[in-house]
């Protein structure tokens, strides 16, 4: 059994999706955030029903784990179980094998994956980036619409990003620059004021043989931050473009990688 939180909230096994009533659908997401910990009625009451609760919340949460215990497969026959969901004073635990969560596997995916990058090994930090980004399917708890929901996805999304950049990062030392290029311009979309993004974009495009299509990113990226910010570029943004504009043979080394960016805004 594997639970997704990484787009619509699901319950997947061999034999396909589990269908989950709404209500305990909301209550799985609750617990599944923090698998095997502890989480307070009140808590679960404000993720689940926020500023609408029912009359009687604690007994309608009994409700919903009812539901959700029914609705959740339960072992083969000689089976262990996949999971728990205990009830404990004051609250409730979902007791789950933390690999059986797609949040909590890409979660440790990147923390490998950093670890792995400190440490030079950049074949395995890639890797370990790309196994946690695959995991990704879209909109994030996109069928929970609460207000705990949004605050997660605001969450989720700057570590999603965050992978991305540190990816991108570690392909380009490996020389994989083509490839990042895409990676790249898509964040440079979506986070138009970030300097380091831009910085990564532009050293790409230039490796990449297009070095006209790289200073041209830099003017966009100036004119954003003029036209929004009244501010351009910082020190190291303008640096990397003189050493674009002449043509500096330096420019492919690559511990130049980390510090082709400058300020994320």
């Amino acid at each position: 059994m594997n639970v997704q939180l990484l787009g619509c909230v699901e319950v997947r096994t061999a034999a396909g999706q589990v269908p989950i009533p709404y209500g305990a659908r909301l209550l799985l997401a609750a617990l599944a955030w923090t698998p095997n910990d502890f989480v307070a009625d009140d808590t679960l009451i404000a993720r689940v029903w926020e500023h609408r609760a029912p009359r009687h919340p604690v007994n309608a949460l009994y409700t919903l784990a009812t539901r959700l215990r029914k609705a959740l497969p339960g072992p083969a026959f000689g089976e262990r179980p996949a999971f728990q969901l205990a009830r404990r004073r004051g609250g409730y635990v979902f007791a789950i094998d933390r690999t059986k969560v797609d949040l909590s596997v890409f979660r440790h995916s990147v923390q490998e994956a950093r670890r792995a990058a400190n440490q030079g090994q950049d074949e395995l930090a890639l890797r370990r980036y790309r196994d946690g980004l695959s995991l990704w399917r879209g909109g994030l708890l996109s069928d929970v619409p609460t207000a705990w929901a949004d605050a997660m996805r605001m969450t989720l999304w700057q570590e999603y990003r965050e992978a991305r950049v540190h990816c991108a990062e570690v392909g380009m030392r490996l020389g994989r620059h083509d490839e990042c290029v895409p990676v790249l311009h898509d964040l440079f979309d979506q986070l138009p004021y970030d300097e380091k993004v831009a910085g990564l974009l532009m050293l790409a495009l230039y490796r990449s043989g297009r070095p006209g299509e790289a200073l041209e990113r830099y003017r966009q990226c100036r004119a954003r931050l003029i036209d929004q910010l009244g501010d351009g570029p910082g020190t190291e943004l303008r640096a990397l473009h003189d050493r674009i504009l002449r043509r500096d043979a330096e420019l492919g080394r690559p511990d130049l990688v980390g510090a082709a960016g400058a300020r994320p805004l």
